[in-house]
């Protein structure tokens, strides 16, 4: 198996499903996330609640986090990006 090195210039290499909560964080801050399912994705980046209102299907947010709360989430089907 390759051996992973992390680069901030190349793109995402690992996803994982995400599955909103208010408390428990992702294992690693992401480098984006995927929404599969239209609509608003709350988040804490650098300590302050973040919340993105109408989100699209399909879109992805270039953004770092590693908590995606499930208070405010309704867009589905999200997964992050490493």
């Amino acid at each position: 198996m390759p051996t992973y090195v992390p680069n901030d210039d190349l793109p995402a290499s690992d996803a994982i499903a995400v599955t909103p909560h208010d408390t428990t964080e992702l294992d690693t801050v992401c480098r984006a996330l995927y929404v599969g399912g239209a609509g608003n994705v709350s988040v804490v980046m650098n300590g302050t609640v973040v919340t993105f209102v109408g989100v699209g299907a399909g879109q992805i947010l270039p953004i770092r986090t590693s908590l995606v709360r499930a208070t405010l989430t309704t867009a589905t089907s999200i997964v992050a990006l490493y």
